[in-house]
């Protein structure tokens, strides 16, 4: 028997449940598939950063995309928490991030257009407010405004909330193709023969949104790149800001345990895998900036496929010549920090209501941007 639904969505990560949410709360019939387990790919594996964000003063898309979502994570927490009892684990902590004297300019120039509050730190000041951080040689932003959430958390107060408002799940039922018309997608077909029928369509399946799409002869450019975590135990958190220095970060959270991050390998395909040699790259970085981090006990480490796309940018709009289909991948790093803005936006676009994001810059169909900046990166 068909399900015919108002919404269906390819794809359980961040993305896709925030939309199921916030399409559910507007009184969609909406179903998620999802190839393996629900929230368990990219969006489960990050370190959770939410960076500050000045929606009335960001100026690029890409910007007014984060300010949007993150200005609003406070709140999205405290409903999630009130709603379904589950704490997602957001904390305003703070953050350092150590830039070289020639990137400075560049990344601190949109945080003052933004109106973001941040203070350089002499090496004596930052010495005095963190004892226990050894900063490289580098010049030191406070951002007072910076947050974090526990990935899995959230994911798993996300899809209580969608069970409570009636989203159906079907986890591990792969979408092999779509059945349509010429201008219509009519129904999604699943690895095990069955139909998913709807009246609307939303393919977010991160790394994989590339394949999905081959059949209607778009190719994104979207991919997989690997990143890989390191935990580190210890009985209590060796600071409590956040660190990021280029590509690389470590975040305290309040139980002790410490992730340090991560690496980008653009190469490794759809293999998810961990390897000593980034283990130790990840361990030498982390205890280069809090020498205590030597004396924890690596409690694991873990990998993830992040969706990488040409310019950096998400790819977030209509699937060119249907008028009832969406596509939202290439999220790369930033899923969460992305993830309210992109939600608001589809579910905009899909509802056919006026947007309060622009989906130009995002369009499937657009020119890669060779000189995309973004004001934080993640």
């Amino acid at each position: 028997m068909p399900h015919a639904v108002d919404c269906a969505i390819v794809g359980g990560g961040v993305i896709g449940l925030t939309t199921a949410w916030f399409l559910a709360e507007a009184g969609q019939r909406v179903l998620v598939c999802e190839q393996g387990e629900i929230g368990r790919e990219a969006s489960w594996a990050g370190a959770g950063i939410v960076p500050p964000g000045n929606f009335a003063r960001a100026t690029t898309p890409y910007d007014r995309l984060r300010a949007y979502g993150v200005e609003r994570f406070a709140e999205v927490s405290a409903q999630l928490r009130e709603q379904t009892g589950i704490d997602n684990g957001y904390r305003r902590c703070g953050g350092i991030e150590f830039l070289p004297a020639e990137a400075a300019e560049e990344l601190t120039q949109p945080w003052c257009q933004e109106a973001i509050a941040f203070e350089r730190l002499t090496t004596a000041e930052l010495q005095q407010r963190f004892p226990t951080i050894h900063p490289p040689d580098a010049a030191a932003y406070w951002l007072p405004d910076l947050a974090q959430v526990r990935n899995p958390w959230h994911l798993r107060a996300l899809r209580t909330r969608c069970e409570q408002i009636g989203v159906t799940f079907r986890p591990h039922d792969a979408v092999v193709g779509f059945e349509r018309t010429a201008t219509r997608v009519t129904a999604l077909r699943l690895a095990n023969e069955q139909r998913i029928v709807a009246e609307r369509f939303l393919i977010a399946s991160g790394a994989w949104t590339d394949g999905l799409l081959a059949e209607f002869g778009i190719q994104l450019g979207v991919r997989p790149v690997l990143g890989q975590i390191v935990l580190v135990r210890l009985p209590q958190p060796p600071c409590r800001p956040i660190l990021l220095a280029g590509k690389c970060y470590v975040v305290p959270r309040d139980d002790g345990r410490t992730l340090i991050g991560s690496t980008e390998e653009p190469e490794a395909g759809f293999t998810k895998r961990t390897t000593a040699e980034a283990r130790r790259q990840l361990l030498q970085f982390g205890t280069r900036l809090l020498p205590q981090l030597a004396e924890g006990e690596v409690e694991t480490t873990w990998a993830g496929l992040r969706p990488g796309s040409p310019d950096g940018m998400p790819f977030l709009g209509p699937l060119p010549g249907y008028g009832n289909a969406w596509v939202a991948a290439g999220h790369f790093r930033a899923g969460i920090q992305l993830s309210i803005g992109t939600a608001t936006l589809l579910t905009d676009l899909l509802l056919d209501r006026p947007a309060l994001i622009d989906s130009q810059a995002f369009r499937l169909d657009r020119c890669p941007q060779t000189d995309f900046r973004p004001a934080f990166r993640s």
